[in-house]
C-alpha cells in the first residue's frame, strides 16, 4: 500500500522546488522516438511532411498557408524547449506541455492561445488510458503535442488530405476547432463503452447472476467513471472561454462550431452524471442483494430452529431419569410420543406455509 502511494505522488515531486518555467516530463511513455508531421494547405494545395529537425517547422511559422505540426515525444525535453524557443512559448506553457497531468486549461498570450486537454481511449486490457494533449493556435498554424504516437485525428488528417468540409478553405483557429471536436466525439464511445459495462452488470444483478468479483467489478466502474469526469467536465470550462474570448485569432464565424462542441460536452457530462448515479445504485443494489441472501439463510435456519424447539423440549422431559413419570410404564407410550412430535412437526410446516415463511 506504502508503495503504491509512493509512485502516485512522484510525479508531483519532481516539480518540488523547481524554478517555475523549468521543464521536468512527468508522463511514463519515455521509449517512444520524436516524431514531427507537418500538414501544410490551402484551399487548393497541401503538403504532408514528416520533418526530421524542429529547425524545419520554423519555415511554416509566417506563410501565408494554413499549417499543422504535430509533435510526439514529450519526453525529449530539449526539442520541447527548441519548439517553444522557435516560436516564441513562454516558459510557463513549455512547463505545461510536458507536465502530463496538467488540468485541461486555455491560457491567452499576445500572439497565441495555449489550449490543453484530455485524449480518452480503451488500451489492450481494456482500461481508460488518458493521454494529454496540448495545442498552441497561432496565426497561420496549430502546434499538437503529444506522448506517443497513436491519437483520435486521423479523421482531420483524411479531411485535409481529400479537402473534406471547410477545413482546407478556412484559418487556422477552424482547424483548432476540428482537432478539439475529434477529441470530444471519441468521448461518446467511451461513455456508451461505460453504459454498456453498467448495464450488463444492472442486468445481472436484477437475474441474480451476478460474478462473486462483481464488487470489484462496480469499484473499477467506478473509478473510471471519475477518471472520465475529471478529464471532460474542465473542457467546459476552456470552451466556454473560447466562446467568449475576444483575440484576433479566433474569427467570429468559428464561435458557432465552438458553440457546437460546449453541446457535445454538455450531452457527455449529462450521460456521465446518469452513469455515475447508477454506479452508485448498483453498489447499493449489490450491498442489499448480499444482504437478502443473508435472510433468507436466517430464516430458513430460523424455523429449522423454531420447529426443533418443542421437540426438544418433549425429549428433554422425557429423558430425565426420574422413576415416576407416569408415562414411562404405558405399553405405548414410545409411539404415543413419536405420533405427538411429528403432529406437532407437521402442524408447525403447515402454519408457515400459511404464513408465507416458507
Amino acid at each position: 500500500m506504502k508503495k503504491t502511494a509512493k509512485k502516485r505522488t512522484q510525479n508531483y515531486k519532481k516539480h518540488v522546488g523547481q524554478v517555475p518555467g523549468t521543464l521536468v516530463y512527468t508522463g511514463k511513455k519515455s521509449g517512444n522516438k520524436l516524431q514531427i508531421q507537418s500538414f501544410d494547405y490551402n484551399k487548393d494545395t497541401i503538403k504532408e511532411n514528416i520533418l526530421q529537425h524542429i529547425e524545419n517547422a520554423v519555415s511554416y511559422k509566417d506563410t501565408d498557408t494554413v499549417t499543422w505540426i504535430n509533435i510526439n515525444g514529450l519526453h525529449y525535453v530539449e526539442e520541447i524547449e527548441r519548439v517553444g524557443e522557435q516560436f516564441g512559448l513562454h516558459p510557463l506553457v513549455l512547463e505545461d506541455i510536458v507536465n502530463t497531468s496538467q488540468r485541461p486549461k486555455i491560457d491567452e498570450y499576445e500572439c497565441y492561445l495555449f489550449v490543453v486537454l484530455k485524449m480518452l481511449y480503451y488500451d489492450k486490457d481494456e482500461n481508460i488510458a488518458i493521454e494529454q494533449v496540448s495545442l498552441v493556435l497561432g496565426k497561420n498554424y496549430v502546434l499538437t503535442f503529444q506522448e506517443s504516437e497513436g491519437d483520435v485525428f486521423d479523421i482531420v488528417r483524411d479531411r485535409i488530405r481529400l479537402g473534406k468540409g471547410r477545413i482546407r478553405t478556412l484559418k487556422s483557429d477552424y482547424l483548432l476547432y476540428t482537432l478539439i471536436d475529434a477529441v470530444v466525439d471519441h468521448y461518446f464511445s467511451i461513455v456508451e463503452i461505460l453504459g454498456n459495462k453498467i448495464e450488463d452488470l444492472e442486468t445481472d444483478l436484477f437475474a441474480g447472476q451476478a460474478k462473486e468479483n462483481i464488487n470489484v467489478e462496480v469499484q473499477q466502474l467506478k473509478r473510471e467513471i471519475l477518471k472520465v469526469r475529471r478529464s471532460i467536465f474542465p473542457l467546459r470550462e476552456v470552451i466556454n472561454r473560447i466562446e467568449k474570448i475576444e483575440h484576433p485569432l479566433i474569427y467570429k464565424r468559428t464561435i458557432t462550431y465552438f458553440r457546437d462542441v460546449y453541446d457535445h460536452l454538455s450531452q457527455v457530462s449529462e450521460n456521465i452524471d446518469i452513469y455515475r448515479e447508477m454506479i452508485w445504485s448498483l453498489m447499493d443494489m449489490y450491498m442489499t442483494t448480499i444482504s437478502n441472501k443473508m435472510n433468507e439463510v436466517m430464516k430458513v435456519l430460523t424455523i429449522i430452529a423454531t420447529i426443533f424447539i418443542p421437540l426438544t423440549f418433549i425429549a428433554g422431559i422425557y429423558g430425565m431419569n426420574f422413576d415416576n413419570i407416569p408415562e414411562l410404564h404405558f405399553k405405548y407410550s414410545y409411539y404415543v410420543l413419536w405420533g405427538i412430535m411429528i403432529l406437532i412437526f407437521v402442524a408447525m410446516l403447515f402454519y408457515f406455509k400459511r404464513k408465507k415463511w416458507l
